[in-house]
């Protein structure tokens, strides 16, 4: 009976330190949390050099009507080593599909910050192809994957628009797969829809190839995903999603995240608007380099997706589908 009236005790004592915690944690959420993101853009990154005629232009806005069917918007910081490869792959499979001559795409390199030659690397396809089809978004600070997509998202042209990683990961070419879904679950680019990657049907072999330690990581990160975020998608992080116009303007203008969580909160924001979602099996390859370090960025990911859902239980973050700017 003593054990008994112990392990009440403890579970009481445990139970009041966790509802103090979300108290306090509560009160300085509503205290210090905008409930609308405000997207900060320094004047530099306003516009984008063209090569040929050595003169800055400004970015158009998501807001335009679009003037071309595909943007490709490729997050890159210090990717001058792996941008390269995936560069081609990518150029050489639009350059290909416009040779119908109706296609018509455009591909916005954002350098997030990058310190090496990043930069420079997109400015030299930038004048092989023309800004017509290539341009270079240059981020003065690094701002994370998130804030470096949205950005990219905000400035293109396209009535669909995709991101893919810098890193090649992907066959390029799985993008029909995407558009073919798209077609499905929309009308046209106005409505609003969301076409995902996915790599889960690699997972038997994924696990196979890694240790136990970092199968239980990618385990646990699943779960936390399916508790507190999205349970319609079951590979939140593959980086070969494509949106239309629309649906890129509402979910990119109420992200939050700007970091690796921010394709967690991006399908969060998705299924709460209730917009159509597909989740598509890619070809994808696992290339060195990766800015996630194991452990770290577990934790540091696992924290995002339990402030992501707390935030909005709260109501300190909300959605706005009225594709009102917080911009400054």
């Amino acid at each position: 009976m003593a054990i008994v009236q112990v392990l009440q005790v403890i579970l009481i004592a445990g139970l009041s330190v966790v509802a103090v915690f979300l108290a306090v944690l509560f009160v300085i959420q509503k205290a210090i949390t905008n409930p609308f993101p405000v997207i900060k853009r320094r004047k530099e990154e306003k516009h984008f050099l063209d090569p040929i005629r050595i003169q800055n232009v400004d970015f158009p806005s998501v807001e335009d009507a679009p003037t071309v069917d595909l943007s490709v918007i490729v997050p890159a910081y210090n990717e001058e080593q792996r941008l390269p490869k995936m560069l081609e792959e990518c150029m050489s499979f639009l350059e290909e599909k416009a040779k119908d001559g109706v296609f018509t795409y455009e591909v916005i390199v954002v350098s997030d910050g990058s310190s090496d030659g990043t930069v420079s690397l997109g400015l030299k396809y930038s004048k092989r192809h023309t800004v017509e089809k290539f341009r270079v978004l240059e981020l003065l600070d690094n701002r994370g994957k998130g804030g470096a997509v949205r950005l990219g998202m905000l400035s293109a042209r396209g009535r669909y628009l995709l991101f893919a990683d810098a890193d090649g990961a992907t066959k390029f070419s799985d993008y029909d797969k995407l558009e073919k879904s798209m077609k499905s679950i929309t009308k046209d680019w106005q409505s609003d829809g969301i076409v995902v990657g996915s790599r889960s049907h690699l997972e038997q072999d994924a696990i196979a190839s890694r240790s136990l330690f970092r199968t239980l990581l990618m385990h646990g990160f699943h779960f936390l995903v399916w508790l507190f975020a999205v349970r319609s998608i079951r590979d939140t992080q593959c980086g070969f999603k494509l949106l239309t116009r629309s649906a890129a303007h509402t979910l990119f203008e109420n992200l939050h995240v700007e970091r690796w969580a921010f394709d967690v909160e991006l399908l969060y924001i998705a299924e709460r608007l209730k917009m159509p979602i597909a989740e598509v099996a890619v070809n994808w390859t696992e290339i060195e380099g990766s800015k996630l370090t194991p452990v770290w960025s577990w934790i540091q990911m696992g924290v995002d997706l339990f402030l992501i859902w707390f935030r909005y239980a709260i109501g300190a973050w909300q959605l706005n589908n009225q594709n009102k700017k917080h911009v400054s």
